[in-house]
């Protein structure tokens, strides 16, 4: 079965932060403030996502308010921060917005996503994921978490429904 086939009925996308939207790096500097680093392609992807009228959330177990400013400057309202149940949180989404699980794509790179990717009909994760979170992924990005490859699975996406900004497609065989 073509790949791209499951990436067709995607209507929403869901990202963790650390490994997927950041490479999981922490840097601590002075007063215990953390930096992280995030992929300006990810960025551009997830803002052009959104004006196409995709539904895009971002589930962390982490807390950190730069990391939300700047999704919010992307346009990403659908935020959750020190998420303990990722599961329940895309559960009450999907049902807010009256998606089915196909229609869900996740990415995430490490346990806690574990569950909640497996309720997505589309887990995906990046090429550096944890062993247990690539066994149980439909698509796993040839790209490193932090480096693209949330922008790899947004344009598969966009493309195969002629929305990326070239408007070039790829085809679902």
């Amino acid at each position: 079965m073509n790949i791209l086939k499951q990436f067709q009925p995607v209507r929403a996308f869901v990202f963790d932060v650390d490994g997927v939207l950041t490479d999981g790096t922490l840097q601590v500097i002075p007063e215990g403030h953390m930096i992280r680093s995030m992929q300006v392609k990810d960025g551009y992807a997830l803002q052009l996502a959104i004006k196409k009228e995709y539904l895009v959330l971002v589930i962390s177990g982490g807390n950190s308010p730069e990391v939300e400013d700047r999704l919010k400057k992307l346009g990403v309202t659908n935020i959750f921060m020190r998420a303990e149940n990722k599961l329940e949180i895309l559960t009450e989404f999907a049902r807010n917005h009256s998606l089915s699980a196909e229609q869900i794509l996740f990415m995430g790179d490490d346990i806690p996503d574990y569950e909640a990717m497996k309720f997505a009909g589309l887990p995906c994760c990046p090429v550096d994921a944890a062993w247990d979170i690539k066994n149980i992924c439909k698509y796993i990005s040839p790209i490193k978490g932090g480096q693209g490859c949330a922008r790899d699975v947004i344009e598969k996406v966009m493309r195969l429904h002629g929305k990326w900004i070239l408007d070039t497609h790829i085809k679902a065989q």
